[in-house]
This record gives structure tokens, C-alpha cells and sequence, in this order.
């Protein structure tokens, strides 16, 4: 094209023309030129843009049939995108072209840098599966996995790291590394807090978007869990397996660690019977879960369920439907009490009610707030 370079064109119009009469290209372009001068001002005279070279040589396509002519017409353009739009809405007021009654309609406007990056993609793709191909996986991972980590960002006023933050749904972790492992594997939505203490700005995310905060699987993340809870609304937490921290893990087990997330309330439920079960079990003095195992097979496939002392001595058996009943006219200080079948909320709340410190079930059917070691059988 004259007067532009390819690398410099943003935008290409794309019109259409219909014409009483036979025509020539030489006519269309002197139409354009002729028909648009004067309208729009020094600044967007055509003929001046295209010496700057802010237009570049315009195409005509034409065919004239039966003594009319169609045809199209390409203006390439460096303007910018409302400059362009002005340029396009100007060709349609040309009413004739030639002698002749004429009409155009602009069909688009392209951005033809969205081109440019498709064909990018296209043969980076290409590029990419030759490596690949050619023995370098490690290479072609590696450029990958250091693509994704490219796009830490600093967030908030606290320039917190993070990916992502665009959608409704994010993932909130203690610091950099876990944000650069979670990019790594394609976890995009994520922000770190630069340490344990919670800064505002996760605050304040939390009052407009939804928030799993994904922690180490030690005691530090359970501490972590509460403190962040207490100051700012978590809707799931999600932990790394048992002794691992979230900069550690695979993409797998990232991916397993996140289904398993759970709502807030009930993971502070069961971190508090963790808490109460590690004080019994160090005045019982013994496996309590392994107790309750053994006690549970006298009543397996029985529907009953079993009151015993800290001894785990029976203090007495029940039948499920008479359980609650038996457990509030009971006098011996209850330890225990292991039922085949489901515990339910009803049952849970008597527990609690009586400061029975262990229920042990093959199901239960509320894992809210409790104070309740809950052993599941």
C-alpha cells in the first residue's frame, strides 16, 4: 500500500457500492476524495491523511453487469478507533459517483491487529509443537510454566501478589510462592497476603467477591484459617495434604486440594473438635478413635447405639429411636457414645447439651459448630 505501512494499519473499512451506471475505479476513488473534502475539517481531510500517511491506498473491486455496477471498497487506516468510525460513516453520505446515482454501505470495520495476533498464536502454536516434537517437552514446558508465572501482578495498596482478579470467584493464599505455584499450574484467580497477618485489601475483597482461602496442611495454616475467618468473609477453605505447603504441590494435588474445599463455618467446626479431641485424648491417656472402633463392632448391624463411661465400660445400649431419651434420663457421666448409623443435628445438640465430649457414627448429617469430638466409625 502507498503511502502506509502494513505494520502501521489498525483498522480496515469494508464497503460495499451499488451504481445506476458503468463505472471505473479511477471514478470510485475520485468520489470518495471529491464527495467527503470539506466535511469534516482540516484534521480529517482525506486527502491529507493520506500524505501523512494515516490512510493508506484505497482498493476498489468492481464489476459492472447489465449497465450497473457493484463492487467493493477496502480503506486501510492508522487512525484511532473513533477516527476510523467518523472516516466510515462519511463514505455513506456520497450519493453519486461518476454521472451516475450511486450508494454505499459499510459492511465492518476490522481491527486488523486481532488478525495479526491470531496468526501469531497460529504459528507460535506450530512453533511450539516442533519443539516439542523435536525432544525439547522440558524446554516447552519450562517456557510455559515461566509464560504463566510472568503474570504475577501487584495488587491493592499493599501491592499484594496475584493473577487474575477479574471474576467473581478467588482463591486467597499466605504468600508469593504459593501464587506463583498456583499460576504455574494454571490456577490464575489467586492473591497472596504477603505473610499470615490479613491485609485490608483481602477485606475488602471478601465483601464483593467470593473467597477459598487455600492453606498449608499444618498447624500454621489451621491458625492462619481462623484469624483470616475472624476478619474477613470466607466463603471455603481448602487445605494442602497433611504436611505439605500450597508452594509444594503438583498441579494434581492442587486441583484435589480445591475440590475438597469446604464452607468456613464447617471447617472451623472441625478444627475445634480437632482441638477438643487432642485434650481427651491426652487426660484418656489412649486412641480414642480405635476405642470407639472396637466398642462399635458389639452394635455393627445392630441400628442400636452405645453409652459408655471413660473407661469405655457400657454404661448402657439404645435403640436409635429411644437414644435421645436415654441420653437425658442417664446419670453416670457419659464419655461416649457410638451409634450404628446417623448421627443427626437433634442428637449432636443433646451431646453438646449433656457435655458429652465424644460421638462416634458411621454418618453424620451436620457437621456444624460443635463442641464435639465427632468420630466417624
Amino acid at each position: 500500500m502507498a503511502k502506509i505501512s502494513p505494520v502501521s494499519i489498525k483498522y480496515m473499512i469494508h464497503a460495499t457500492f451499488e451504481s445506476e451506471g458503468p463505472l471505473e475505479k479511477p471514478d470510485v476513488i475520485g468520489a470518495i476524495f471529491g464527495q467527503t473534502e470539506g466535511l469534516l475539517g482540516a484534521d480529517l481531510e482525506m486527502r491529507e491523511l493520506q500524505k501523512e500517511g494515516k490512510i493508506g491506498r484505497i482498493e476498489v473491486d468492481l464489476n459492472n453487469i447489465e449497465g450497473r455496477t457493484i463492487g467493493e471498497i477496502l480503506v486501510p487506516t492508522a487512525l484511532d478507533k473513533s477516527e476510523t468510525t467518523i472516516i466510515a460513516a462519511t463514505l455513506e453520505t456520497i450519493e453519486r459517483i461518476g454521472p451516475t446515482e450511486s450508494k454505499i454501505k459499510v459492511t465492518k470495520v476490522e481491527d486488523v491487529r486481532g488478525n495479526k495476533r491470531d496468526y501469531i498464536i497460529s504459528r507460535a502454536k506450530e512453533l511450539l509443537g516442533n519443539l516439542e516434537t523435536s525432544g525439547n517437552v522440558g524446554i516447552a514446558k519450562t517456557l510455559r510454566e515461566e509464560s504463566r508465572i510472568s503474570r504475577v501482578q501487584e495488587y491493592g495498596s499493599e501491592k499484594l501478589p496475584a493473577g487474575d482478579l477479574s471474576g467473581e470467584e478467588i482463591i486467597v493464599v499466605e504468600g508469593r510462592a504459593d501464587v506463583l505455584n498456583l499460576l504455574k499450574n494454571r490456577v490464575n484467580n489467586v492473591i497472596g497476603m504477603d505473610g499470615s497477618k490479613l491485609p485490608k485489601t483481602i477485606s475488602e475483597l471478601g465483601k464483593e467477591k467470593e473467597i477459598t482461602l487455600f492453606i498449608d496442611g499444618d498447624r500454621g495454616g489451621k491458625l492462619i484459617a481462623k484469624n483470616v475467618s475472624d476478619n474477613a468473609n470466607i466463603s471455603y477453605i481448602a487445605t494442602a495434604p497433611d504436611g505439605k505447603e500450597v508452594e509444594e504441590l503438583t498441579g494434581k494435588e492442587i486441583l484435589i486440594s480445591l475440590r475438597k474445599k469446604i464452607p468456613a463455618p464447617k471447617f472451623l467446626g472441625r478444627t475445634t473438635a480437632s482441638k477438643i479431641m487432642s485434650s481427651v485424648e491426652d487426660n484418656f491417656g489412649g486412641d480414642i478413635k480405635k476405642s470407639m472402633n472396637d466398642k462399635y463392632l458389639e452394635i455393627r448391624n445392630k441400628k442400636k447405639a452405645m453409652l459408655v463411661d471413660s473407661k469405655f465400660e457400657t454404661i448402657k445400649e439404645s435403640s436409635l429411636g429411644e437414644l435421645i431419651s436415654n441420653v437425658k434420663r442417664t446419670k453416670k457421666k457419659i464419655f461416649a457414645i457410638i451409634i450404628d448409623g446417623t448421627a443427626t443435628k437433634k442428637i449432636v445438640e443433646v451431646c453438646d447439651d449433656k457435655g458429652i465430649q465424644n460421638l462416634g457414627a458411621k454418618n453424620f448429617s451436620y457437621l456444624g459448630e460443635s463442641k464435639i469430638n465427632l468420630v466417624s466409625l
